[in-house]
């Protein structure tokens, strides 16, 4: 089992009223020549907890953290225009992703949660809130 250190947060960097889902991130990731989805979950506008890579299986979602990480990219981060970066989160990816975040915390307790610009800074937006300060512990 991989040593998990890590559990970084993601958006998709689509329009807030996006319908993708994890298929849809799956069949982008492979014309790319990737092994399928780079995230370990994706959670759709709907709420729903998309399974993505396995666990088990290194993610390709944060260039120098794959191999000590988990992966969450929730669909959206940018305003309905498309043009600017936002916390788009429904209500119901909100209740997701802390269901998810406190489900990885109780399996990987030494992991700390924190958001894809806090690791990268080519991606200074990413997931489009402050991670650390909402779900640090």
């Amino acid at each position: 089992m991989r040593r998990i250190t890590l559990i970084i947060v993601h958006c998709s960097a689509n329009k807030a009223d996006s319908v993708l889902r994890m298929r849809d991130i799956d069949r982008y990731h492979r014309s790319l020549g990737w092994k399928g989805c780079g995230y370990h979950y994706v959670i759709p506008t709907d709420g729903a907890i998309e399974q993505g890579r396995p666990e088990e299986r290194i993610g390709a979602h944060c260039v120098n953290h794959n191999r000590h990480s988990i992966g969450i990219c929730y669909i959206g981060g940018l305003s309905a225009n498309g043009k600017e970066v936002a916390d788009t989160r429904t209500e119901a990816q909100k209740i997701a992703l802390r269901k998810l975040i406190t489900e990885l915390q109780e399996r990987y307790p030494k992991a700390i949660v924190v958001g894809h610009s806090d690791l990268d800074y080519r991606k200074p937006h990413c997931p489009g809130f402050n991670v650390c300060k909402e779900y640090g512990r």
